[in-house]
């Protein structure tokens, strides 16, 4: 499966099939929640956020991924990332796109 942001694959000509997302909302455990917070007296990279950001964008990527499959798709183009917090510690990521397929080229005699 081919995933670009772009709204075109170079030499493919597509045929749109329609639009597919994917979503999760993702939280830490409440003892990495608390040792995050204590980063905000003294500054830093929230390393645990971060990875539950990259955990929760991959999980989204891979649920859009499956939809994509379900319609026969080759790829998935326009992809785009949103996310927000939804509560304390606790993020929403959704990731959508268009699903395509190649157009088979026709031999001309």
């Amino acid at each position: 499966m081919i995933l670009v942001n772009t709204d075109y694959i170079t030499g493919k000509e597509l045929e749109m099939l329609g639009l597919v997302k994917g979503s999760t909302i993702q939280t830490k455990h409440i003892g990495r929640d608390i040792t995050q917070g204590l980063k905000h007296i003294v500054g830093g990279e929230l390393k645990a956020y971060n990875e539950m950001m990259d955990e929760a964008r991959a999980l989204a990527t891979k649920r859009m991924v499956e939809e994509a499959e379900e319609l026969g798709a080759d790829a998935v183009v326009s992809i785009r990332y949103s996310s927000a917090a939804i509560m304390q510690g606790a993020a929403e990521v959704i990731v959508y796109g268009t699903a395509v397929k190649f157009k088979v080229e026709k031999n001309k005699k």
